[in-house]
């Protein structure tokens, strides 16, 4: 660890003085990514400086152990350097942690009715609207790429996009199986009903990542149609696309303009391939799915949502909170940093 540690610290100090060269100053993209590279080093950095200085303070109060005037004073201020030391080397393991390339991107949100017919609908558009409410919290910008409204007021399907600083390193937790007890608005004898709902969070990825060949394109356009004659649209401009070598198919629906349902469609294809091309990477390499929290697997139970006891559980870290009205207005903080917390712990125990 401590060979990683110097490593990183000479990087730091090669790149500050480079950053004061001429050449440099002068070339600003040149200079934008030194300092941008110089800013994600700067914490590791930080820490180490002090844990160093930590470590030479501990040497010279072993010195003052000789003198017998000074020796429990020397004694009692070793044991706080100790603790001071192992908990700057604590933070050190989990700022080498690599961390999550995706992590600042903006996601595409999926959410899909499972088991529970219209409940489970119903569910979809109280999911979405909770994620609109913690989005608005974080000041990121909320886009509705394709939807599939129901008559009661849900979803059988809804895609967005959320785009902001760090979205997905918040949101890559929700993907997995929601599950929601309650009594439906359908029940007539108030009878708790089981209902499940399924949310898939895809890291957005730009052209330059994901190359798609034209030719490997299948395009077909078609009426939008809807609930309500307001929303049929009298030309073709729903567009579904069809990426023949992997078989994902896109349809896009809610812009009135063939062009703009093209564009959303090829954002959601290039993120699905993007995702698809990264669960095949790593378990090429490990089967990392299965030791991290939020692992995306649709198969997988993630929470409950249950309404008569107030109650929220997350089955992954074993928390509940009972709160489920503040967490269905966006309150998600405390589910997100344990999750996030429970993650770097386990990779760190991987490391």
């Amino acid at each position: 660890m401590f060979k990683k540690l110097i490593e990183i610290e000479k990087e730091y100090e090669d790149l500050t003085r480079l950053l004061a060269t001429e050449d440099v100053i002068q070339d600003q993209t040149t200079y934008r990514k030194y300092a941008k590279k110089q800013a994600e080093l700067r914490n590791v950095v930080e820490r180490f400086r002090e844990y160093k200085k930590v470590d030479l303070e501990i040497q010279n109060t072993i010195e003052m152990m000789n003198d017998s005037e000074l020796k429990e004073l020397a004694k009692e201020e070793i044991e706080s350097l100790n603790r001071k030391k192992r908990e700057l080397t604590q933070d050190l393991k989990l700022l080498l942690i690599p961390k999550d390339p995706d992590e600042d991107k903006s996601v595409i949100l999926e959410i899909r009715a499972g088991t529970g017919g219209e409940e489970s609908s119903l569910f979809v558009a109280d999911l979405f609207r909770m994620y609109t409410k913690y989005a608005d919290r974080m000041q990121w910008k909320v886009d509705v790429m394709s939807s599939n409204p129901t008559g009661l007021g849900g979803f059988k399907e809804i895609i967005a996009g959320f785009s902001g600083k760090g979205v997905y390193g918040r949101f890559k937790y929700e993907s997995g199986i929601h599950r929601v007890q309650r009594v439906p608005i359908t029940e007539s004898s108030g009878r708790i009903h089981t209902s499940a709902v399924s949310v898939c969070v895809l890291p957005e990825v730009p052209d330059i990542e994901v190359k798609i060949n034209p030719e490997d394109l299948k395009i077909d356009t078609f009426r939008a149609g809807g609930p309500g004659g307001q929303h049929v649209n009298v030309t073709d401009s729903a567009v579904r696309i069809t990426h023949l070598p992997t078989g994902i198919v896109v349809s896009c629906q809610d812009e009135r303009s063939q062009k703009q349902n093209k564009e959303k469609a090829m954002k959601i294809l290039r993120a699905r391939i993007y995702e698809r091309m990264k669960r095949e990477q790593e378990k090429e390499i490990q089967d990392t799915r299965k030791k991290m929290v939020g692992t995306g697997d649709r198969s997988e139970k993630i929470r409950t949502y249950n309404f008569p006891q107030n109650r929220v559980t997350d089955h992954r870290i074993d928390l509940t909170l009972y709160k489920l009205n503040a967490i269905l207005e966006g309150d998600l903080d405390e589910f997100i940093s344990s999750l996030a917390i429970h993650e770097k712990m386990e990779k760190l125990k991987e490391l």
